[in-house]
């Protein structure tokens, strides 16, 4: 049986290998087996819980789109669409919330990273917004969710958030219980300039990231600059761990690649990191400057990703809207 997939990516603009690699490439994958029902949500109210440029908004909802059809998404056999423009999202979320506990979303720990020192300043949103997660997944009777290490707790909450309405309500499997799904051969990608922090489109220098926007000669000289040690290559996992750079570019290279970790440390063992560096920016610029041109010739096509968003969201809605009248009528509205 196939498995039906939810998965989002907010819309802040500027994708980089690291969204690629951690989610895109994924999606395109999960897309490609037609035994599987996809939907891919821009998440534009969950962008939200950050003031946001209305303007820079708008763009940055396209540019996502542009990113997820330029990686190889279909939207004839994937929905595409954004969230704000299927209000059940919205109305889930303020029912859920119902059912959800203050205690559960008070542990969870993306809150307090983004919150910072000052929690009392943060927007009840940036608190609440995994229960508006939880009901983009259970609208939809989703089976499973492309996760990566930091949503994990979001989904156990979907799931506790799932049982308690039904339980509630005396509603046995009305929203179901979603499984996560781990990529497997995925390295977490970290800053070029960096290896213990993640890849970034908010850290100052644009060197310390592979953009999915960026042209061949961008990312050759991206790679070339990214920070290395002394030493040659790496021989053996053990050595590996306690080198972040290397760690992080041979991850990057296995993952883009399909490789195993450990048969890129044989290949590279003891090579001098210019050799590795110049094959790594040759995969790069295999794999990511398709992308980046595709991107690049879809933005100037407003219409044309308007209209994916449209249907898309045509298609949503209808879904969305079925499961939404059930949950009116177990209420009592």
């Amino acid at each position: 049986m196939g498995k039906k997939i939810f998965s989002g990516v907010q819309p802040t603009g500027n994708l980089h290998l690291g969204n690629y690699l951690g989610a895109i490439k994924n999606f395109v994958e999960l897309s490609n087996d037609k035994d599987n029902d996809c939907i891919f949500c821009v998440v534009d109210l969950h962008a939200i819980t950050v003031k946001q440029n209305p303007k820079e908004l708008r763009s940055n909802i396209r540019e996502t789109v542009a990113t997820f059809v330029a990686s190889g998404i279909d939207p004839k056999k994937s929905i595409i669409f954004n969230q704000s423009k299927v209000t059940a999202h919205s109305e889930a979320a303020w029912i859920l919330s119902c059912s959800a506990r203050t205690g559960w979303l008070s542990r969870m720990t993306q809150f307090k990273e983004k919150a910072g020192k000052d929690k009392e300043k943060a927007s009840v949103g940036l608190y609440s917004y995994p229960v508006l997660m939880a009901a983009d997944i259970l609208l939809y009777d989703t089976t499973h969710v492309p996760v990566g290490d930091d949503q994990k707790q979001h989904l156990e909450l979907c799931r506790d958030i799932a049982q308690k309405f039904n339980n509630d309500f005396g509603a046995e499997n009305f929203f179901k219980a979603p499984e996560p799904l781990i990529q497997k051969q995925f390295s977490r990608i970290m800053s070029l300039k960096d290896g213990l922090k993640k890849m970034s489109k908010s850290e100052l220098s644009d060197l310390s990231r592979i953009n999915l926007t960026d042209n061949a000669d961008q990312i050759i000289n991206k790679i070339k600059k990214a920070k290395t040690d002394p030493l040659p290559m790496p021989s053996n996992n053990e050595e590996l761990d306690k080198r972040h750079e290397a760690k992080n570019l041979i991850g990057i290279y296995s993952s883009l690649t399909g490789t195993k970790l450990e048969k890129s440390i044989n290949e590279f063992s003891g090579k001098n990191f210019s050799e590795f560096k110049e094959i790594l920016s040759q995969v790069l610029v295999e794999k990511i400057s398709p992308i980046s041109n595709e991107i690049s010739k879809l933005l100037a096509e407003k219409n044309f990703l308007d209209s994916i968003l449209l249907e898309g969201s045509e298609k949503a809605d209808k879904i969305a809207s079925k499961k939404m009248k059930k949950i009116h009528e177990i209420l009592g509205f």
